[in-house]
């Protein structure tokens, strides 16, 4: 006779990539709230999903700008080692962007216009420019920028920490 209710397979159900990316998040929040006790930093910790990775924002606090540095030098390092706790304790490594106190999506908005104007000026004069070194963060932003001009184009040159955007007329 036949037991009534689900049969056991022995298997366990893989999670999605999305509740993947909110385990993630929460792993990040969990570690990044220890570091704002730690510091005896306040702040709000926000959890989302975007375009396939975890995004965590911290928000609210004085002291946050200490914790995004000069050109957010800061907040790249913790990026790192929120992706390396993540790692550890999920196993997989994470692609998970940090931003605080709005300092990402405030640099994102001005790259944008930089990309939009720079690719601009490439269409008027003909000549090539070179960007300043960026971050990858910064110069996907400007690549994406320059990408919704057309008749201009974008490559990445040079080796890290110096390399830059460079944009110029396409065929």
């Amino acid at each position: 006779m036949a037991a009534d209710g689900p049969v056991e397979t022995g298997e366990t159900k893989s999670p999605s990539p999305e509740e993947q990316l909110i385990r993630e998040g929460d792993i990040a929040g969990d570690y990044l709230e220890r570091l704002l006790d730690l510091l005896d930093y306040d702040g709000d910790i926000d959890l989302d999903v975007e375009a396939g990775r975890a995004v965590v924002s911290i928000d609210g606090g004085n002291d946050l700008d200490k914790l995004v540095g000069d050109r957010g030098n800061v907040l790249e390092s913790l990026q790192e080692l929120t992706r390396l706790a993540v790692q550890q304790v999920s196993g997989s490594r994470s692609r998970l962007m940090l931003d605080i106190a709005g300092w990402r999506q405030g640099r994102r908005d001005e790259l944008t216009e930089l990309g939009h104007r720079t690719a601009k000026d490439v269409l008027e004069t003909g000549q090539s420019v070179r960007l300043r070194p960026m971050t990858p963060f910064e110069r996907k932003v400007v690549h994406d920028a320059v990408a919704g001009v057309k008749g201009v184009s974008s490559e990445s040159e040079g080796e890290e920490p110096r390399r830059q955007v460079v944009v110029f007329r396409s065929g």
